[in-house]
């Protein structure tokens, strides 16, 4: 197995598929990352050269991936936390944030709540 940007990738899929591996690397970002490199996006990993696996990789870390992405994404979530802004109450309340409706859906987003309300209650 490969290994970029901290990820081992898997050796036995297409180039573009085993990228999208890498936390913050979809689909798009993958085929651009094989366009710059010159790779083609069907190979499979294991079939690639030592060169050009080192020229994913640099193509890689230009990139914001992985556990820095994952710290920036949760810093921000956490200013709006501390802003006190509407966003942020939704964040801390674990409601959904983006103007979803709550009366009948957003389950996923409520269940430790509601769920354990109701076994108290004992309805």
């Amino acid at each position: 197995m490969a290994r970029i940007a901290g990820v081992n990738i898997p050796d036995n899929k297409h180039t573009v598929i085993s990228l999208t591996y890498i936390y913050g690397v979809g689909r798009t970002r993958a085929q651009e990352i094989c366009a710059a490199t010159g790779v083609n996006p069907a190979a499979k990993i294991k079939d690639l050269s030592d060169e050009q696996v080192e020229l994913l990789r640099g193509e890689v870390g230009k990139f914001i991936v992985e556990g820095d992405l994952r710290r920036e994404v949760n810093m921000k979530i956490k200013r709006l936390m501390d802003l006190g802004c509407y966003r942020g109450l939704r964040h801390r309340r674990g409601l959904p944030v983006r103007g979803q409706r709550t009366k009948t859906n957003a389950r996923t987003r409520k269940a430790r709540a509601s769920r354990s309300a109701s076994n108290r209650v004992g309805i």
